[in-house]
């Protein structure tokens, strides 16, 4: 019964933005011009102040003044762009309370700005190849918690008395409901036709060692997340990871100083992201 009702939840979460799907469609397009780009987002005035505020944020250090769609494609390339648009859209969805995790209004949204800047500084830190979807892999690997924040909240003694005897918290979901936040994480991105690597990305964040095909944006999303919960954002009743994994980390060699200076850029970033991709 509980997984027929976790079901018709993730048919009934709010689709893609539209206007995130319309530039999405764009990226494949071999002839797409700029021109596409400002008409899309000329029906949605909001949103371009929003991204044109963030382009001229110092996170993404331009120095010149961004005053245009056309600029900020032109200066941050079509993909960030898009990044950008998701996670604008996004951010209203994100910042409600959710009470299964015992995450109050806004924690879910910071942790994850924190996770996605932590991702990024990461692939800079340890000089690795990722693609630049990461950030947005980062961004939204735990919007499976908005669906099952009620249902872990009705459940929640069963899944903790789990907890208690050793078992992840991730498994004790999957005991008492049969699915786990990660995977309806997954589910909705399949259904927003988000790229594979992203939706494998989010379905495997706690568990790398356990999908088919490792990749790097997986192993980044898995350590960023840590390292999120290790500075305090997002430690919800289940923040309780205490190390990235063994094989992750000897995939990535990744040290002790790589964590300390990435868990230091992000504490200084995230104080100012969520401001800056917050609802108006």
């Amino acid at each position: 019964m509980e997984a027929q009702k976790i079901a018709a939840a993730v048919q009934s979460f709010p689709g893609m933005p539209g206007t995130a799907v319309n530039l999405l469609g764009l990226l494949d397009n071999p002839a797409m011009r700029v021109s596409q780009i400002e008409e899309i987002l000329h029906h949605d005035p909001g949103l371009t102040a929003n991204l044109l505020r963030l382009a001229n944020s110092a996170y993404f250090g331009i120095p010149s003044k961004i005053g245009s769609i056309r600029q900020a494609v032109i200066l941050l390339g079509l993909k960030r762009l898009i990044q950008m648009v998701i996670a604008t859209c996004v951010s209203a969805i994100m910042d409600k309370p959710v009470q299964g995790y015992d995450l109050p209004p806004g924690e879910l949204w910071r942790h994850s700005i924190a996770v996605s800047v932590a991702a990024e500084g990461l692939v800079k830190e340890l000089k690795v190849q990722a693609a630049e979807e990461i950030f947005t892999a980062a961004l939204l690997h735990d919007v499976g918690k908005l669906v099952m924040g009620e249902f872990v909240k009705d459940d929640y003694k069963q899944i903790e008395t789990a907890v208690s005897e050793g078992m992840s918290f991730e498994m004790a979901e999957t005991m008492a409901l049969g699915t786990n936040h990660a995977d309806v994480g997954a589910q909705i991105l399949s259904r927003w036709i988000l790229p594979s690597e992203i939706i494998s990305a989010v379905q495997w964040h706690h568990e790398p060692e356990a999908a088919d095909q490792t990749s790097t944006m997986l192993d980044i999303v898995h350590v960023a997340n840590f390292i999120s919960i290790m500075i305090g954002i997002g430690l919800g009743r289940d923040g309780l990871q205490h190390e990235p994994s063994v094989e992750v980390s000897e995939r990535l060699e990744l040290k002790s100083c790589h964590l300390e200076k990435v868990a230091s850029q992000t504490m200084q970033w995230v104080a100012e992201f969520p401001e800056l991709l917050g609802p108006n």
